[in-house]
């Protein structure tokens, strides 16, 4: 099963250059496709922010509502990763899960 996922996944980073140039998308499915990966990142985010085997508490979406908030202002990423994790840090420290 390993080696299957390995070859389907080299099998797609070779079909990217070999198909450039070749195949033109409309530009309806390239809006599509850029929709698309927002939302999966969206629900990435999310799965990862709340559930840990269950509700992950309080001071982890909080930490990852103060990192997304920084990353849209364009702050720098060390600044987004700092301020995020000093967040779920310190509503931990106060109690709060």
């Amino acid at each position: 099963m390993i080696l299957a996922l390995a070859l389907g996944t080299y099998a797609f980073r070779l079909v990217g250059p070999a198909l450039h140039g070749r195949v033109e998308l409309p530009a309806r499915v390239r809006e599509l496709l850029s929709a698309g990966a927002v939302v999966l990142l969206t629900a990435l985010l999310a799965t990862g922010a709340l559930t840990e085997g269950g509700f992950a508490g309080w001071a982890r979406p909080a930490g990852v509502l103060v990192g997304g908030v920084l990353a849209w202002r364009r702050a720098p990423f060390t600044v987004i990763v700092l301020a995020a994790a000093g967040t779920a840090a310190v509503l931990r420290l106060a109690g709060v899960a």
